[in-house]
């Protein structure tokens, strides 16, 4: 992941540390520190940072806690956990795919704050159990607010935030339609990011006091996310109902294994066309592999008229293509994932449809974007 630092596996979910999060780790360990201290006299300097620093990791261990409340349910769900990262803003856990239903999409949604709830009582639950005093009382009183700050923060009901995710599994609930979730709540989401941008910006310029200059970044990080979210959703509902054949290369690069080198050169190199890398296919229209360009060169020119492409071509595997009827959105997912640019798509009997490009996908989504002539 791009800016980040991996220090291992949780559970087996890779763990990542985004370089801000040390930062914010410094000034909640200088501020509780600061705040101990002054709180009780009678504590060292060295103490008094060594408590503050534990204080901020049993936060930051919250946020992970809060974290893996999502991922767990994700996982029972058959849906993996690409990975967990800590940044300035808190935590996110990256999911493989959505959840199928408004129902299992919710309990993965709800599943963060009841973490962050659950640790807030039972933190509570020590400190009256075993009255808890000094020092302790003071730490045990800030894991246990934070956690429930956490909670409640993250139930405001706008995306990116997990109260979002659960509106976006009510509406859709009620619409039968996912992206009308997404949608309805990215558009709340991006009202509380102008809220929260008001509320810091407004105190500074009416009485120059920048003590909400925290609810300002909140904002910015609110309405960016949110609108990603459904710029996202719209072009995910424009693709919806799409396969991967849809999206396939008109005139895409196939060549028939039993040509010479000669007509593969006359027909396809010479004759103008530019493509570096072609598809090889047998008597019966079926995927065999790929040559390309750069490997004649390997054969001397004389040798052309003798051999055959499929001497010079290249296997290729069935997990370096897709099939013909699979979502399209399946497809986007698997280009990302696999940083590729282009895949061969085949039938079902492994008969060769074409090739799909990201280029043919971004086509396709804009002619189903324009408006339609009146």
């Amino acid at each position: 992941m791009n800016g980040t630092i991996r220090v291992g596996n949780l559970f087996g979910i890779p763990f990542y540390i985004h370089p801000s999060w040390f930062l914010v780790l410094g000034l909640v360990t200088w501020s509780y520190s600061s705040g101990l201290a002054a709180q009780f006299p009678q504590l060292s300097a060295g103490l008094a940072l060594l408590l503050g620093l534990m204080t901020a990791l049993m936060l930051f261990a919250s946020v992970v806690a809060h974290e893996l409340g999502h991922s767990f349910v994700a996982i029972r769900q058959g849906i993996d956990v690409k990975s967990i990262t800590l940044f300035i803003f808190g935590g996110l856990a990256s999911l493989e795919k959505e959840s199928k239903t408004p129902g299992e999409a919710f309990w993965v949604a709800i599943a963060g704050p009841f973490v962050s709830l659950l640790l807030c009582g039972i933190v509570t639950a020590i400190g009256v159990t075993t009255s808890a005093s000094g020092p302790l009382a003071a730490i045990l009183g800030v894991l246990a607010s934070v956690n429930l700050a956490l909670a409640l923060f993250n139930l405001i009901p706008g995306l990116p935030l997990d109260g979002g995710n659960i509106l976006k599994a009510i509406v859709w609930k009620i619409t039968g339609n996912p992206y009308k979730g997404v949608t309805f709540a990215s558009r709340v989401g991006q009202i509380f990011g102008w809220v929260a941008i008001l509320s810091g910006v407004l105190p500074l310029l009416l009485f120059g006091s920048a003590g909400n200059f925290w609810n300002l970044l909140v904002g910015f990080f609110l309405l960016q996310n949110a609108g990603n979210s459904a710029q996202f959703a719209r072009v995910q509902e424009k693709l919806t109902g799409l396969t991967a054949e849809d999206a396939v290369t008109h005139d895409s690069p196939i060549v028939s294994a039993n040509l010479t080198l000669r007509e593969f050169a006359d027909e396809r190199v010479i004759s103008g066309q530019n493509w570096h890398r072609f598809l090889v296919t047998d008597d019966d229209g079926q995927l065999v592999g790929a040559i390309a360009i750069d490997s004649l060169r390997t054969i001397p020119t004389a040798l052309w008229s003798e051999t055959q492409v499929k001497q010079v071509m290249r296997p290729i595997t069935e997990s370096t293509t897709v099939q013909s009827d699979q979502p399209l959105l399946e497809v986007i997912q698997l280009l990302e994932q696999q940083k590729l640019s282009v895949l061969p798509v085949i039938r079902k009997n492994g008969v060769l449809v074409g090739i799909l490009e990201k280029a043919a996908i971004i086509q396709l989504l804009q002619s189903r974007t324009q408006p339609n002539p009146a």
